[in-house]
């Protein structure tokens, strides 16, 4: 049976496999570009009989600096990449089990692509949606 926090811990340390890019299973006061930010969304308790297994939702929030707009941008667009070796997808799926923690650990979407003010200064971000599958 897996936790909340074994599994946010599981998903930043695959996440950790993109080189250069820092990621953190808890949400920091002051996030240090780039980094991806691990943040649960929601839990489906027994989505199999039994309590077989339950069905957990996160948000990998990435953020990148805002230097240059064009190359903040195309950093970006290599983390959005369904391949490659700056793909969150691609970091994440690398161990679907998450170190034996899950039973499955799939990147569905990314979304919500833009700016965000974290007090002066202005960031690029992606939010990638993530669903986990663990025994109940």
């Amino acid at each position: 049976m897996a936790s909340l926090t074994t599994l946010r811990a599981g998903l930043a340390t695959r996440l950790a496999t993109i080189s250069g890019l820092r990621a953190s299973a808890t949400i920091p006061d002051n996030p240090n570009p780039p980094i991806a930010v691990v943040m649960p969304g929601r839990i489906t308790y027994d989505t199999a009989f039994g309590r077989g297994s339950d069905e957990y939702s996160f948000d990998v929030m990435l953020i990148v600096g805002r230097v240059a707009d064009r190359a903040s941008q195309n950093n970006l667009d290599a983390y959005c990449a369904s391949s490659g070796s700056a793909s969150v997808k691609a970091a994440i799926e690398g161990d679907r089990y998450l170190g034996g923690s899950a039973l499955d650990t799939r990147v569905t979407e990314m979304r919500d692509q833009g700016p965000l003010a974290i007090g002066d200064v202005t960031y690029l971000t992606a939010t990638f949606a993530v669903t986990v599958i663990a025994a109940g």
